[in-house]
């Protein structure tokens, strides 16, 4: 993750609503875009169901994707979420909350076009955090060769899509689209809309699965023979005098705007269902042949990919030769605990609310005479003895004499032991406080790590009491 200095993140100045019908639901829906705090990202917030719960716009809460990308989370569900998503990420703005009052975004014109619309006449805002991009290190493959998609994220410092379809169809034949910056967005992709094929079109028909269709959503392709009765039945059903098949090989209920329209809102929805990697990035998307399942399974790879480097991020590299903010005699002149309980041997680092210890795990500790002599493995109730000392240093750093203090532990909650400690290992302890010490109680998160392992983490409480005979 990089931030560019000289990039805002962005949210729009004033809440702004558009209504409409869902596409596959038929629910008439209204849908309002409201202005988020710094680091917020993209969230839908179901305001018809009790608690009004909000769904996260994140890639592990898809739950479908054959007809457009489902999300789901806290018991609520929103369906067809990629044109809004697109909008937002067309627009580079980077928090929102969106509410709505139905299961289904509304269709609109099938496109993007009007969401960018009113979020444009309400403005944007920027706001004070820098925006964080993940830059693609370096390619990144996903392929799925049954039905031929093939899709790779390459490293550059801008944000371009290439698209291409290919449907073996004599009317649509093979479509390119692209764009070489995110700019360009709003002028060449907004407006396509989304297209079927009119066989698809008839059999969603016969199994109710369009009900908000009215023909002023979708280009639909006909890829087949069809005679005057058919296009009869097809007018009726959707309450028009008559429909023909244009010359474009299209039913005429509406006119192309681009000649590749159909490939160019292939990217569209790439755009939508790579936001859900939830950070913008910074790369070179080209795909073939890309649909909902692929996009949304592409975009599970990146996200894994980041936490992956988020992960090795926090792993950080302590100078042995360093000097230590505390050595071990320093330590005990503020700690009270002697061998064979002083658990760490140094603090290598110390904030108000941040501190790292040092613990060298040797073969001479008393415990490993009983602890499984054959196999001496570190107790993990002294793992976490040592993450207690060190955040008690953290705590007693707030009083001028801590030699006068005890550091008594009120709670330990959310202790996970990740991966055996054994002798020869040097554990880094490494303490943050959740919130600000009020009234000598604190509140912190510890984690021990080894190497880049994690091995031990909890959430720790800690009050310090005056020893008795020290008071003024």
């Amino acid at each position: 993750m990089t931030n560019n200095m000289n990039v805002k993140q962005r949210t729009i100045k004033a809440p702004v609503s558009v209504s409409g019908t869902g596409l596959h639901t038929g629910q008439r829906v209204t849908m309002t875009f409201n202005p988020a705090a710094e680091n917020h990202g993209y969230k839908f917030r179901r305001v018809d169901m009790p608690g009004s719960p909000i769904i996260d716009a994140d890639v592990d809460n898809v739950t479908d994707t054959s007809r457009g990308t489902t999300i789901s989370q806290n018991g609520a569900t929103v369906n067809t979420v990629e044109h809004v998503l697109a909008a937002l990420v067309g627009m580079e703005i980077d928090n929102v909350l969106i509410d709505m009052d139905g299961p289904e975004t509304p269709i609109m014109d099938g496109s993007s076009i009007q969401f960018v619309d009113v979020i444009m006449e309400t403005g944007l805002l920027e706001q004070d955090a820098d925006r964080e991009y993940y830059h693609i290190p370096y390619n990144i493959h996903y392929s799925e060769p049954d039905r031929k998609v093939e899709m790779v994220a390459m490293p550059l410092d801008d944000y371009r899509f290439t698209c291409m379809v290919d449907y073996n169809s004599q009317v649509l034949g093979s479509q390119h689209a692209s764009i070489s910056t995110i700019s360009e967005f709003k002028k060449e992709i907004a407006s396509c809309r989304t297209f079927c094929f009119l066989h698809e079109l008839e059999m969603l028909v016969k199994h109710d699965l369009i009900k908000g269709g009215d023909l002023n959503n979708a280009i639909v392709v006909v890829d087949k023979e069809v005679d005057e009765e058919e296009l009869a039945h097809l007018a009726k059903l959707f309450n028009r005098k008559d429909i023909n098949v244009a010359p474009q090989g299209i039913l005429n209920n509406i006119e192309l705007r681009h000649q590749n329209e159909p490939a160019r809102h292939k990217l569209l929805d790439m755009i939508g269902d790579l936001a859900l990697v939830g950070v913008p990035l910074k790369g070179h998307i080209m795909a073939a042949r890309p649909g909902h399942a692929a996009n949304v399974a592409f975009a599970k790879k990146i996200k894994a990919l980041i936490k992956k480097e988020k992960s090795r991020k926090q792993v950080k590299v302590y100078d042995p030769n360093a000097k230590p903010v505390f050595d071990t005699v320093e330590i005990m002149g503020m700690l009270p605990h002697r061998q064979p309980f002083l658990m760490i041997d140094k603090i290598l680092e110390l904030t108000k609310s941040h501190v790292v210890g040092m613990k060298n795990v040797t073969i001479n500790e008393e415990f490993f005479k009983g602890h499984f002599p054959g196999a001496p493995i570190f107790p993990g109730v002294l793992q976490i003895e040592g993450m207690v000392q060190t955040g008690g240093i953290l705590v007693l750093n707030t009083v001028p004499d801590p030699e006068n203090y005890l550091t008594l532990f009120l709670k330990i909650e959310n202790a996970r032991f990740k991966s055996k400690v054994v002798p020869g290992d040097t554990i880094i302890y490494v303490c943050d406080l959740l919130a600000p010490i009020r009234r000598g109680i604190a509140t912190m998160k510890g984690v021990g790590m080894v190497g880049d392992r994690v091995v031990v983490e909890a959430e720790l409480m800690a009050q310090i009491v005056k020893v008795k005979g020290t008071e003024a």
